[in-house]
């Protein structure tokens, strides 16, 4: 069975993984205390442009959100977030757990808008009964979003502009930051990306790592005895040089952001395909997640040959799946789905 189900379904990148057996077998302190942690700290505050910057790793995406979100807000607020954000629809309830709930936004191409932003804040200070309400107090978008559809510059200025206005923390879920980064409708660097932002963080997990994410406060902002509360939500591990190596490699001769253009690479060939075929996008990504739709009969054909996500139902007939590229798309597997797409 050929894959396009996420951009996980692989292990390592070969050349993360050729450094964790490289330093397998030495002995290194745990916790992150380690000399490659610390290496992949510097690197990473270098590639951000911010040396002040506050790097701290987590295992994976959801122990990261919970972890940033938790610790960052006060115990009567909250997180806004798009009404298909990821905290809001695919965390089990994972920040809501941790005492704090999600406030839900209108989106559009899986975005917030700043306008729409603006009207929830102006409403819930103008209602007389709002210290009897969840204060807003942090922003959370994707970049890129669940659609793969990216913010500009503009945009994201604009929400900080308010987030600043109305003493809210940006935080940035960057899952898939290298794609985003490194997509051609992309009109943000990494520096100006970690200027528009209070923390965010740089996925591995879905770019070339087996597991981690490297989360970055960008104005010297970590919230006090980080590492403790961690531990305390279950999200610290021992062997913290796991996390430390990979980013070390990720972070050495651009690994990370080649290992982005590449799966965004694969990502317009399939596009390509699809619009051969004569399929319908449920929107334009230029990241690699696409979107496409087929009628209900041809989803059971294609199902024999190729594993993809279904995403959602578009009509009583037509249904939108999600197919994702990532370092491990090969051309073989391109030319699998080509062969698949034929058939169905």
């Amino acid at each position: 069975m050929i894959s396009f189900e996420s951009d996980y379904i692989a292990g390592a990148h070969p050349e993360v993984l050729k450094r964790l057996v490289e330093t397998n077998l030495e002995s290194l302190s745990g916790y992150g205390s380690d000399k490659y942690t610390e290496s992949a700290k510097e690197r990473i505050k270098r590639a951000v442009g911010i040396e002040e910057a506050q790097v701290e790793f987590i295992a994976g995406g959801t122990q990261t959100n919970a972890v940033v979100i938790s610790t960052m807000l006060k115990d009567w607020e909250g997180v806004i977030a798009a009404e298909t954000g990821h905290i809001s629809v695919h965390e089990a309830g994972a920040i809501e757990y941790t005492g704090h709930e999600v406030l839900m936004l209108p989106q559009t191409e899986g975005k917030i808008e700043a306008k729409a932003l603006r009207g929830y804040c102006k409403a819930f200070y103008a209602d007389d009964s709002h210290e009897h309400m969840t204060f807003p107090g942090m922003v959370y978008i994707s970049y890129p979003t669940e659609y793969g559809t990216l913010y500009s510059k503009k945009e994201l200025t604009e929400i900080y502009d308010i987030c600043r206005e109305y003493g809210m923390t940006l935080f940035i879920d960057g899952a898939r930051l290298g794609y985003g980064l490194m997509s051609p409708a992309a009109d943000l660097s990494l520096h100006e990306l970690a200027s528009i932002c209070d923390v965010f963080y740089i996925g591995g997990t879905k770019v070339g790592a087996l597991c981690g994410e490297a989360v970055v406060f960008t104005k010297g902002n970590r919230p006090a005895h980080f590492l403790t509360s961690v531990k305390k939500r279950g999200a610290l591990l021992a062997k913290g040089r796991l996390v430390g190596v990979q980013f070390d490699a990720l972070f050495t001769d651009d690994l990370y952001f080649r290992i982005g253009k590449y799966g965004n690479d694969m990502a317009e060939r399939v596009k390509a395909m699809c619009a051969a075929k004569g399929l319908r996008m449920l929107m334009d990504s230029p990241t690699n997640q696409q979107f496409p739709i087929f009628e209900n009969g041809q989803l059971e054909k294609l199902k024999e040959k190729i594993a993809f996500t279904v995403w959602q139902k578009v009509d009583d007939t037509h249904t939108a799946v999600r197919f994702a590229t990532s370092w491990s798309t090969t051309e073989d597997d391109l030319q699998a789905l080509e062969n698949a797409l034929r058939e169905v």
